[in-house]
């Protein structure tokens, strides 16, 4: 045990290899404003390829309208700009019980969503979820890996 121990502070030391999750406060405030930068995006009505700039190639993302995981940025973007017309327009965003735990080069931000759409009668309806970001440094880039997206249930 003790030899374990001892390797794992000259791996700290020697090679600065994170064994546990920091609360790094540049990090967590990155992530946020890269998060909130995209709905802003959204909001603008920009293309869909803008709004998922954020997103690595190989991006995937859990959500309440698929049954599946969407593997891909490309089929992402593809079912964004399809739904763009139908499901509303997204007009307001809100994160709440943000915490980021970042691992080396991977943040992982959860939340709970507090936003709300217009349909084209002007209704507005609340979206809500629970929602889970990993971003990964690419380079010098925060991009997106993976999102879950989860309904808060009735």
């Amino acid at each position: 045990m003790r030899r374990i121990l001892l390797l794992a502070v000259v791996s700290v030391l020697a090679f600065g290899i994170p064994l546990f999750a920091g609360s790094d406060e540049e990090v967590a405030k990155e992530v946020i404003a890269i998060t909130k930068a995209q709905w802003a995006a959204e909001i603008a009505g920009q293309s869909a390829g803008s709004i998922m700039e954020i997103a690595a190639e190989e991006y995937t993302e859990f959500n309440s309208g698929a049954p599946t995981r969407l593997d891909g940025k490309a089929l992402n973007m593809k079912i964004a700009e399809a739904n763009r017309d139908s499901s509303g327009k997204f007009v307001m965003g809100e994160m709440t019980n943000e915490k980021v735990q970042v691992y080396g080069d991977v943040a992982i931000l959860t939340y709970n969503f507090i936003g709300a759409t217009k349909d084209k009668d002007g209704v507005v309806e609340p979206n809500l979820a629970k929602s889970t970001r990993v971003y990964a440094k690419m380079g010098d880039t925060w991009k997106l890996v993976h999102a879950n997206f989860a309904p808060v249930g009735d």
